[in-house]
Order: structure tokens, then C-alpha cells, then sequence
């Protein structure tokens, strides 16, 4: 199992997958299809955000990307995981991985915002729910969360 930067080629597998983890919650697919613009993983969203895949026996299981905001702020866009392995401890590697790479960075804070049914996962690491942000979905809201690097513990890595 290894953790790489993610290139052009990977751009339909990752779309894929993302679309597949996004059905696993139960939406419809209709509303998967109003999402799958914003589901879909360009091979040029790939070249200009921070894009990196979690792979096992040359199959990509999951993948997480983010934008720096300003020198100290970034967006954790995506954290996906293939529904064949959600619950098996991926996405926390795919979390571990991140942190570490942004405690290397003088970045202060991370921000996201969360499907709903992935609120439970980032509070579990350390992340604050400090607003929601409504959505396309009548009554339906997306957790905005942050987290102070300073105030990461071990956490993910227990």
C-alpha cells in the first residue's frame, strides 16, 4: 500500500470512485448526476490542486486533494475512499498522510467542508463543526469544520 501524488491518468478513476463513494450514502441517482460536476476529477484539477491516492495492488482504494487559501490556511477539498473499503481504517491513513505532510508546511488551520455523513469521521481526528452551509437539497446541510494544526495531537495515528 503506498500513497502517491495522483497525475492526469488517474483523473477517470478518480472521478469514479468519488461518484461511487458519494452513491454509498444512499442519494439518489439523480442527485448524483445534478453533482457530477462538482464529483468529477478533471485531469486539470489534478495539475492545479494538491491531489494525492491511496493504492494497493495497483488499485486506487482512495484519495484525498486540498488548496492552500493563503500562507496559512488550507481546504481539505475531498477525502474519498472506495465503499468496498469504507469502515476498514483507509480514510484515517488517507487523514494521517495529509496531516503529516501539512505539519511539514507552516500552515495553521484546516477547513472542510463535510458531507454530512462524514461529520462523525473528522470530529473523531479533531475537526470543530463552525457553520454549515446549505445545500442544493431542501433541509439539507454541510457541516463547515476546521482544525488548529497546534491542537493535533496523535490522533489519527492511535
Amino acid at each position: 500500500m503506498r500513497i502517491d501524488k495522483a497525475t492526469q491518468i488517474d483523473a477517470i478513476d478518480l472521478t469514479e470512485l468519488t461518484i461511487r463513494s458519494k452513491s454509498h450514502w444512499n442519494y439518489s441517482a439523480e442527485q448524483i448526476e445534478e453533482w457530477r460536476n462538482d464529483l468529477t476529477v478533471s485531469e486539470t484539477y489534478i495539475l492545479e490542486k494538491e491531489v494525492y491516492k491511496l493504492t494497493k495492488n495497483n488499485h486506487i482504494i482512495g484519495y484525498y486533494s486540498f488548496i492552500k487559501i493563503n500562507d496559512i490556511d488550507v481546504k481539505l477539498e475531498n477525502l474519498f475512499v472506495d465503499p468496498k473499503f469504507i469502515g476498514c481504517g483507509f480514510g484515517k491513513i488517507l487523514m494521517s498522510d495529509f496531516l503529516q505532510r501539512i505539519k511539514k508546511t507552516k500552515i495553521e488551520k484546516i477547513i472542510l467542508d463535510a458531507d454530512p455523513n462524514a461529520e462523525k469521521f473528522y470530529k473523531q481526528i479533531g475537526f470543530k463543526t463552525i457553520g454549515k452551509l446549505e445545500t442544493s437539497i431542501k433541509n439539507r446541510f454541510l457541516p463547515i469544520m476546521e482544525l488548529r494544526i497546534k491542537a493535533v495531537a496523535n490522533t489519527v495515528n492511535n
